[in-house]
């Protein structure tokens, strides 16, 4: 069984990332959709949240699984039995930075642990979540970037933010 682990953020999970998602289900057995839980960040979903999000928006993909993990992206691989890493591409920039993040893997993993770079789709190729916070924050039309369900999630969050300055309120 051929399986690979698409990690990230995803916070907020965008189009391009279920882009990612979908093409990258077709090449493997499973799929696991891993939210990094960095106690380092503040992000605006909590993990747990990720995930739930992730579920819902790849719950037709029946070999998609969607999981979450802490510390080093390669000890997470062996603990999971995967030797392939999956990572999307927007542009050159992200191309540098992967490439030694990947290289690094390689490395940590003695040689065992490989990555597929997957380039977004030219429709995706612009979005980051990083601009979907920032849309977000100026009550900004998301319906082009995130899924129909996650946009009363992500506006809940910014009203939070703006009441309290913290998007747990």
């Amino acid at each position: 069984m051929k399986k690979a682990i698409y990690p990230g953020s995803f916070d907020p999970m965008t189009y391009g990332h279920l882009d990612v998602i979908k093409r990258a289900s077709r090449m493997f057995d499973e799929l696991i959709v891993s939210v990094l839980d960095n106690k380092a960040k503040s992000p605006l979903f909590s993990t747990d949240e990720r995930v739930k999000i992730l579920c819902e928006a790849t719950s037709e993909l029946k070999n998609v699984r969607v999981d979450q993990f802490s510390g080093l992206l390669v000890d997470y691989c062996k603990r999971q039995d995967v030797h392939i890493i999956i990572r999307g591409l927007r542009a050159i920039t992200d191309f540098e930075y992967e490439l030694q993040n990947a290289q690094t893997n390689r490395k940590l993993s003695d040689d065992d642990v490989d990555t597929i770079f997957l380039t977004t789709s030219l429709d995706y190729s612009y979005l980051s979540s990083s601009s979907v916070k920032e849309i977000a924050a100026f009550n900004g039309d998301l319906s082009q970037f995130v899924p129909e369900f996650e946009i009363p999630l992500i506006e809940e969050k910014f009203k939070k933010i703006r009441n309290t300055g913290n998007p747990e309120g």
